[in-house]
């Protein structure tokens, strides 16, 4: 099930362990993230922080916290500079084992529609931006482990931010109420 070459060397970039309790749901490690070897060592992680209401050294507990993308590798950039797609064999092919090994994971932040896709399946809505809204008839889902849909914390999405303030005034006060119940 190999795909097309990779575009950049491969460089798998995920955090995990057996005793993480929140897991972080991404799309693919970007440029930034690609050559410092660290997941949202950039900006979109610094939002992704004040989001969740983590330090860096809470985000980056490995511990506590599981990072793992749908795709471990830089996909590369479209011909307009955008990060491409996460690739389509890394997600079937070391998913399901990467949880296998994951128990007590209880909470997943499923950010950005490929993430959404993969963990919700057929309770995600047709637009990314239909499953965030969603958010609390997916929250209250009766599954282990629950699941939380959010937007990639891009610049990109600023004007989607601006659009949907809810988002800032509702649901992340419930998911910095999540995390630091998992971190406690």
């Amino acid at each position: 099930m190999a795909g097309a070459p990779m575009l950049a060397e491969p460089r798998p970039l995920f955090r995990a362990s057996g005793t993480a309790r929140l897991c972080i749901a991404s799309q693919a490690p970007g440029t930034r993230a690609h050559g410092t070897g660290l997941t949202f060592n950039d900006a979109s992680g610094d939002r992704l922080r004040a989001w969740m209401g983590m330090t860096r050294d809470e985000f980056y507990d490995v511990s506590r916290v599981a990072i793992l993308p749908m795709g471990f590798c830089f996909p590369g950039l479209d011909a307009h500079g955008s990060d491409l797609p996460p690739r389509r064999e890394c997600a079937p092919t070391w998913r399901a084992r990467f949880f296998d090994l994951m128990p007590a994971i209880e909470f997943i932040v499923c950010i950005g529609s490929f993430a959404q896709a993969w963990h919700l399946g057929t309770e995600r809505k047709r637009l990314m931006n239909e499953t965030v809204s969603d958010w609390r008839r997916i929250l209250q889902a009766s599954r282990l482990p629950r699941v939380l849909p959010l937007p990639h914390p891009s610049w990109r999405n600023n004007a989607w931010l601006k659009r949907n303030l809810w988002f800032e005034q509702e649901l992340l006060p419930v998911l910095q109420a999540e995390v630091r119940a998992l971190l406690a």
